[in-house]
């Protein structure tokens, strides 16, 4: 376990990046291999806007990466935060509960808070506006909500204490596992049940992405299931029943040009529709 933390304590940028897109490659090629389903679109066109979105995302988490590294470090050096102020445990107990209070923080509360807040949820339905989820859907993310996002995972490190380290893993596995469940792929529904007992399995997450609330409204997690299993936002549905999108953009001019996305977020606010 410590040469994983080490590992990460000293990883270099060109590894950060060779996870994220070797990630993108692996699944995109999984994605011949087992389909899902079998969309009929210009798979290298949808992968054109999304990757515009990846790297728009990134730029942003460049220029502001030196406020996650502050605030890690200051953390560990004023002892603030729930890991610091936790009984000494294993490194692997650490381990695990740090990056369980980061994906509640980080991930799992930014993105419930998202779908509450209209003005929030009016650049975050960029990422949902998608009628033909890939795996490169997983960082379709308008610029703005990657700000926000930001902002939420760095509340993330300060409330939990967590070292940079921990940050560093927390960042690799949540590009994988989301490039993994957005993934166009079809696993085992034994697998993928049991999976989602712990993991937000591929079959979780693309209920999330279903056109119409409640699915909409529910399996927000990132990495783990259990804080969608603890407060009541976990839901199913049938593969076949899965319909991709949301209802308000599901025209291809409004969800597939990435003019009229960049836009969505300043347009007059349209309600959702429920099943």
């Amino acid at each position: 376990m410590q040469q994983i933390v080490d590992y990460f304590a000293t990883i270099p940028s060109s590894h950060r990046s060779i996870i994220l897109v070797g990630g993108i490659a692996f699944f995109w090629m999984a994605e011949y291999a087992v389909p899902l389903f079998q969309f009929k679109y210009n798979k290298i066109k949808h992968a054109g806007v999304n990757i515009f979105f990846t790297i728009t995302s990134i730029i942003v988490n460049f220029v502001l990466a030196f406020i996650l590294l502050q605030s890690a470090n200051w953390t560990v050096q004023n002892h603030f935060g729930i890991l610091q102020w936790l009984p000494e445990m294993p490194l692997w107990a650490f381990t695990i509960v740090g990056l369980l209070l980061l994906d509640l923080i980080g991930a799992w509360f930014v993105h419930w808070t998202e779908h509450k807040v209209k003005w929030m949820w009016r650049f975050h339905l960029i990422h949902h506006s998608d009628t033909n989820i890939d795996t490169t859907s997983a960082n379709r993310h308008h610029p703005g909500e990657s700000v926000f996002r930001f902002i939420f995972t760095t509340m993330g490190i300060v409330i939990a204490g967590a070292p940079m380290w921990m940050v560093f893993m927390y960042q690799a596995i949540s590009v994988l596992l989301s490039q993994f469940n957005h993934a166009n792929i079809v696993i085992p529904k034994w697998l993928d049940n049991a999976m989602s007992w712990v993991l937000v399995s591929p079959d979780m997450h693309k209920v999330h992405h279903h056109y119409v609330l409640p699915y909409t409204d529910s399996n927000y997690g990132n990495i783990f299931s259990i804080w969608d299993r603890i407060f009541g936002t976990f839901m199913t549905l049938d593969r076949d029943k899965i319909v991709y999108g949301i209802d308000t953009h599901m025209k291809p001019e409004e969800n597939a040009r990435l003019g009229s996305l960049l836009k969505i977020p300043f347009e007059q606010y349209r309600k959702v529709a429920r099943e």
